[in-house]
């Protein structure tokens, strides 16, 4: 199989400069370059830049994926508005980690399988953008669903307590679904650790809140974010007002979490095996009921079947000699269905000897025919 590789950078905040996207045109050629993206595909060579290296100088997101099973997110917010030593009880492994750069906070999910098959497209990043703006006001499912990945792949100690459990994760939005896909987290990990998550809640706040939140606010301190919100190049004020607002007022979707629910990593992949061994046996179990209940409407269809072909044995045996006398391959087939139906027939009759005497002269009789002999042996006949 050809090599093929998929890289995409975007801009979420600022676009990129005349002077910044010549820097990217110099690296590659053959890129699809925008104010707001750089696009490339590999099925020969290898990209000459380096994601870590851009991700701190022009983007804010990157996605890349290879047919050889090798699959990696990234996103950089704001290090003022996603605390590091809150994001690093969550991304504690190789598989999702963390770090700052010139207070841009770049988060990495990374997920290898070189046994699984390539399906050929992994979507693009605007199946995962939305996920940041979810990080943004405080939703921290796509961390946990990072730590869980660091779980299933071994990265931690069975003994490491489980972090606290964001809320929603029965319920993940589009984006943070398509990451537990792209990260090929274990559905049933994921199951048995989103039964300590408590429901979602609404992230709307009502206005009559925000406005009596903002009337509180002192005098000065409204000029000074005014005066933010219209010097600042890079604007995330309201995101950081937003996660402000939902700090003090202790709610936000996916944000608000359980205290810690004691459950080790041990514990929780231990739990998540039992919870697979059981739904199999279970899908098991469904599948045999569905196998014994189509068997049964068969014999019931075969048994009726086989009444209206009762005392018509002798037409039957005609059909089947005409049948082999094309000497037709599909027509053998046909004469082979209604030797099936005599068989049965005498069978039901209790007279399965005479069945037996004209078929060994029918055998006899057309021991030349290879292809029909080789019919008979195959249906037990």
């Amino acid at each position: 199989m050809s090599e093929y590789q998929y890289y995409e950078f975007q801009v979420l905040e600022k676009p990129l400069t005349e002077k910044e996207m010549r820097e990217l045109r110099a690296v590659s050629t053959r890129a699809r370059i925008t104010a707001t993206s750089f696009i490339n595909e590999y099925d020969w060579g290898d990209f000459k830049g380096n994601p870590d290296r851009w991700m701190e100088k022009y983007f804010d997101a990157f996605l890349y994926y290879a047919n050889w099973g090798t699959h990696v997110l990234k996103l950089r917010l704001p290090a003022r508005l996603l605390d590091l030593k809150t994001t690093r009880l969550y991304c504690a492994g190789e598989s999702a980690s963390a770090r700052v750069k010139d207070g841009g906070l770049i988060l990495s999910f990374d997920s290898d399988d070189e046994g699984g098959d390539w399906e050929g497209d992994e979507g693009s990043l605007s199946d995962y953008v939305s996920m940041r703006t979810e990080l943004l006001r405080g939703d921290l499912r796509a961390l946990y669903l990072g730590w869980l990945l660091c779980a299933q792949n071994g990265e931690l100690d069975e003994d490491a307590p489980e972090p606290p459990v964001p809320s929603g994760l029965k319920e993940l939005s589009a984006s943070l679904t398509n990451l537990v896909d792209f990260l090929r987290i274990d559905s049933d990990l994921l199951t048995v650790a989103a039964q300590a998550s408590a429901p979602l809640k609404d992230a709307t706040p009502a206005r009559e809140e925000v406005s009596a939140w903002v009337s509180a606010l002192p005098p000065k301190e409204k000029d000074k974010l005014l005066v933010r919100l219209m010097t600042e190049e890079e604007n995330m004020l309201g995101s950081e007002l937003r996660k402000r607002f939902f700090e003090e007022h202790s709610t936000g979707a996916g944000g608000e979490r359980e205290p810690s629910t004691s459950r080790s990593v041990g514990e929780l992949l231990r739990t998540a095996e039992a919870h697979a061994a059981e739904r199999k046996r279970l899908a098991a179990k469904k599948a045999a009921e569905k196998m014994a209940r189509r068997e049964r409407e068969e014999a019931i269809h075969r048994e009726k079947y086989l009444d209206s072909l009762a005392g018509r044995e002798a037409k039957l045996w005609g059909d089947v000699e005409a049948l082999i006398g094309t000497k037709q391959p599909l027509k053998y087939d046909l004469a082979i269905q209604r030797l099936c139906d005599l068989r049965d027939l005498a069978r039901r009759q209790g007279d399965d000897n005479a069945f037996r005497t004209c078929l060994n002269a029918l055998r006899a009789a057309h021991a030349r025919k290879p292809s029909l002999l080789e019919r008979l042996k195959k249906a037990g006949l």
